[in-house]
């Protein structure tokens, strides 16, 4: 019987599949084709919970084979992620686009990026004062009782790593390894080896002209190559966010959501007030934040549902790129280093509140200036460090809290509406690498304003 209902299910949703593809062919709008996956999969999700329960063998079926659209997509975007970062950087090189801001480029996009890890800080430490928050108030399950054992055996290490030893994570031992993702902090050691590889092409370039011109042909042919590749999953975005979404809804516990329900909605206040923030900085700059709302939409929507900053990648750097006039060569900076170094989300916010949460419990008053100072300027140097440990938002509230000599255990106990207040986070990061790629081609003049100023994205 289980396996007849799962048929069904599977049905039901190549039907849904086949519709988006029948979109595709009348040329429906990227945006509208990403947003329509989304609604459908937030229905189907919610009927299968409804119908089976969350914790079903149908529904974990049926999920389980939805996962093959939906984490096969994500997992294509990560395939593609290391040959994109590599090849883009080392292209603005051949191109002449980075020879003389490389300096001015990297100084501002990780500046941008850990100046609003700063103001996340104390966004996240003003809706935890706000909404009264208190740790003190959180019970510990089963889930969070095994989740904090494993806490306490991995925050020895987070303790342990100083944070020179965490910046010399960012340097590339071995490319070759690190172009397979083998590291946390992979994709900033690619950045690094790509541009030390551009740089050497400088030079050839300058004493041996014939071998010059021929390496910018082959990188300009793999540019195009892949770029190929990555229009080409694109295209596949609507149909992964449809999987992605009703794997979300299908299983979630709604009824530990409503339980935690005022840290859940203090964290997206927290995130959306951040988000207003980004939109006030872009307008700062004499740019239309609409615009940037518009373009920015699916690519953070995609990263909502997915809750991956890697995966979403390609996604950013092509709406960088094609939708803010972004040259290719900020685009993958800010894209690249927005993976590991000052996520406002995950690293800002996040452990900002629960240090706030926590603070009463080990004597600190929360409200006073002095903690709140050091609070802030902690969340903004731990966050570059980050990616040293890996395991995005928990690491970064591990690391604050034991530098605060505060308590880990809250890191636990949250760990039921960790998926939802997730999404968010992850879609902040992302924003914040976007924000970070326009400020500084605007800053440093390689803004195509009428490409920002076009109406639509350029279509997938």
């Amino acid at each position: 019987m289980n396996t007849f209902l799962v048929i069904i299910n599977i049905i039901v949703f190549l039907l849904l599949l086949f519709g988006l593809y029948t979109m595709q062919k009348k040329h429906v709008s990227f945006s509208k084709r990403v947003f329509t996956g989304l609604g459908l999969g937030l229905v189907l999700g919610l009927i299968i919970q409804l119908i089976y329960g969350a914790t079903s063998e149908v529904t974990t079926t049926t999920i389980d084979w939805f996962n093959v659209v939906g984490s096969g997509y994500v997992k294509l975007l990560q395939m593609i992620v290391m040959p994109l970062v590599f090849v883009s950087i080392v292209g603005a090189f051949t191109k002449l686009k980075l020879t003389k801001n490389i300096g001015k480029i990297s100084f501002l996009v990780i500046g941008i990026l850990l100046g609003t890890t700063a103001i996340s800080a104390a966004i996240g430490i003003g809706s935890a004062l706000g909404f009264g928050l208190d740790g003190m108030e959180l019970t510990a399950g089963e889930a969070e009782q095994s989740r904090n054992a494993e806490l306490e055996e991995k925050v020895v290490g987070v303790q342990d790593m100083t944070i020179p030893q965490q910046i010399i994570e960012l340097f590339p031992a071995n490319p070759f390894q690190d172009l397979t993702g083998a590291r946390p902090t992979s994709t900033i050691a690619v950045v690094i080896f790509a541009s030390i590889v551009g740089m050497a092409y400088l030079g050839i370039k300058r004493k041996e002209p014939e071998h010059g011109e021929f390496f910018a042909k082959i990188i300009d042919t793999l540019y195009k190559m892949t770029m190929r590749i990555v229009t080409l999953i694109l295209r596949l975005t609507p149909y992964g966010i449809l999987a992605i979404i009703t794997k979300v809804t299908a299983t979630s516990d709604y009824a530990a959501i409503v339980k935690l329900g005022k840290f859940v909605i203090a964290s997206y206040v927290a995130l959306i007030a951040m988000f207003i923030v980004h939109l006030l900085l872009i307008a700062l700059v004499k740019l239309s934040p609409a615009k940037y709302v518009k373009k920015g939409l699916p690519t953070l929507t995609f990263a909502f549902t997915s809750r991956t900053s890697a995966g979403t990648l390609p996604l950013n750097i092509k709406t960088q790129t094609e939708g803010f006039g972004v040259s290719d060569g900020i685009a993958n900076f800010a894209g690249s280093f927005g993976l590991s170094i000052g996520q406002n989300g995950c690293a800002g916010i996040y452990p900002a509140m629960l240090a706030v949460m926590v603070a009463p419990s080990a004597g600190i008053d929360p409200t006073s200036p002095g903690f709140i100072a050091t609070l802030i300027l902690v969340v903004a140097i731990s966050s570059f460090g980050v990616a040293g440990v890996g395991g995005g938002a928990t690491f970064a509230a591990l690391i604050v809290l034991s530098i605060l000599n505060l308590p880990i255990a809250i890191v636990g106990l949250l760990i039921s509406v960790e998926p939802l207040i997730d999404m968010g986070r992850t879609a902040l990061n992302v924003s914040g690498s976007m924000t970070a790629g326009v400020l500084t081609a605007k800053a440093t003049g390689e803004l195509d304003k009428e490409t920002y100023k076009q109406e639509k994205l350029a279509e997938a």
